[in-house]
């Protein structure tokens, strides 16, 4: 890894997005407009050269870090940034008609926060150092606690970011202490120096592993995982439908890479202290998420619910790593989880896509029963939502068997068996709901004062196609993108 201390050019796509973001606000003040078309359009080119730039480095292994450390770029980095890139362009997409019509862009911000909230997401992902990761953190958490209040008229969405601004301040301090802790007991703040201390034997154990206890709850909570998920279905309820899909899909992917950060670089050598607190949250959040999922009348908190079962199939992969520096089981148990949360946020951007599309001035689509008879009034959109849905049941052809499977997989080969017959079990439940919502839409009749379905504009239409098709071909040929996940994690791990 090549060693610089101020090396900016790895830190273009970062640099690129603050003064691309700037420049929005700025023009975005002075061309207003009700539709913010500019402001649209130029989220969405920036979003294309972040890619590219990315892409650009990745393809050419520009790998190092910079600014003493605290900034890393690996191969995992420019994969998740990536992928956020791309989902935040789609929740774009998506949410554009849904925002303008429920009077969202009267102060044209809304752009401008989603990017600030991505430059956080972005900082996360490549930090290096617990000071990078609470910065970074902050400013996605600010962001997005802006976004899910910015309906003000809205009693819910005020609600629902009031509780998500305490709670996350809550998990802030959490995170905090776990890392003064760490600090403590190490003497650093860097993870790479923090590993070499845990490595060496010569520090105290007794605050090392409290400070791990609060770090691991304070992750917890921005992954929604039980016990500590109790923001996640009143938010993903409350905000309106876009907010949710902005903070339901691309926040995942920073979570996921400072999660592995801290648990598995930092402290790969507690991974004996640290495995079995994440195999409490995965089964408390398979059992809860899935359980509670079936009670759910209200389509946006049933999603909620499954995201936390989800979240427990993650943890499932992070715990089956190799606790011997086994370099290949490592790669084969983060790989899995990698392609995992991957797979699960193409899904998730289509399920809440497909609920703005089908949303309309006047009408939100938030309930179970608002698809009854879906099958008649909208054949293409039924189709979606079926392919949608039994993804996220882990059935197959889909992405999501895949995914599961994978787990499973790691969970056997690190002589989890038991831990694999819980997570099939508590799946086998989890596909009540979702089958339940194919009923609603296939079976149904429509109800008699159900107002036709809207027409869809061409690019948000065939964005929703071509997203839902790219689950059933993963499904179907999940190779390459598997291979990507497996060769992406050995690369981060052995540099």
């Amino acid at each position: 890894m090549m060693q610089s201390q101020f090396d900016f050019a790895l830190a273009a796509p970062e640099i690129a997005l603050l003064l691309l973001g700037m420049l929005i606000l700025i023009l975005d003040a002075i061309n207003g407009g009700s539709r913010r078309t500019l402001a649209y359009g130029l989220s969405l080119a920036t979003l294309g050269v972040l890619t590219l730039l990315s892409a650009t480095q990745f393809v050419a292994g520009v790998y190092g870090d910079s600014f003493f450390g605290m900034y890393v770029v690996d191969p995992l980095s420019h994969l998740l940034k990536i992928a956020s890139y791309i989902s935040v362009a789609l929740t774009l997409v998506y949410g554009r008609e849904y925002i303008q019509t429920r009077d969202m862009l009267r102060g044209g911000e809304f752009y401008v926060l989603v990017l600030f909230a991505l430059l956080g997401q972005m900082v996360m992902i490549s930090a290096g150092n617990f000071l990078t990761i609470y910065l970074g953190l902050e400013l996605m958490s600010l962001a997005i606690y802006a976004l899910v209040a910015i309906r003000r008229d809205h009693s819910v969405s005020t609600e629902a970011a009031m509780k998500y601004f305490v709670l996350g301040s809550l998990a802030s301090g959490f995170l905090l202490y776990g890392m003064s802790m760490m600090y403590g007991a190490t003497g650093s703040l860097d993870l790479r120096s923090i590993a070499d201390a845990v490595a060496s034997g010569q520090i105290d154990y007794l605050p090392l592993t409290f400070g791990l206890v609060f770090l691991v709850a304070g992750l917890a909570f921005k992954l929604g995982a039980v016990p500590f998920h109790m923001w996640v279905p009143d938010v993903y309820q409350g905000a309106p439908t876009a907010v949710t899909l902005v903070l339901a899909a691309a926040p995942k992917l920073a979570a996921f890479a400072i999660t592995l950060k801290i648990l598995v670089i930092a402290l790969g050598d507690l991974a004996a202290d640290w495995q079995p607190m994440l195999m409490i949250l995965a089964i408390l959040s398979l059992a809860i998420g899935n359980l509670t999922a079936i009670m759910q009348t209200n389509f946006k908190r049933m999603l909620a619910y499954s995201t936390i079962s989800h979240i427990g199939f993650v943890l499932l992969g992070l715990l089956s790593g190799s606790i011997d520096n086994d370099l290949a089981a490592d790669s084969s148990a983060y790989g899995s989880a990698l392609f995992y949360i991957l797979t699960y946020v193409l899904t998730t951007l289509a399920s809440f896509g497909l609920m703005m599309l089908m949303s309309r001035e006047g009408f939100e689509c938030e309930n179970i029963d608002d698809l009854k008879g879906l099958n008649k009034r909208s054949p293409w959109m039924a189709a979606m939502l079926l392919i949608l849905m039994c993804s996220l049941a882990g059935l197959p052809p889909l992405v999501g068997f895949d995914a599961k499977l994978l787990i499973l997989q790691a969970l056997l080969q690190s002589d989890h068996l038991w831990l694999a017959i819980v997570a099939v079990l508590f799946s086998l439940i989890g596909a009540f709901y979702y089958l339940r919502v194919i009923k609603v839409a296939y079976f149904d009749e429509p109800a008699e004062n159900a107002a036709p379905m809207q027409k869809v504009c061409f690019f948000p239409r065939t964005l929703m196609i071509v997203n839902g098709l790219l689950v059933l071909v993963l499904g179907l040929i999940p190779g390459g993108l598997m291979t990507l996940c497996l060769q992406t994690m050995r690369a981060t791990l052995s540099l």
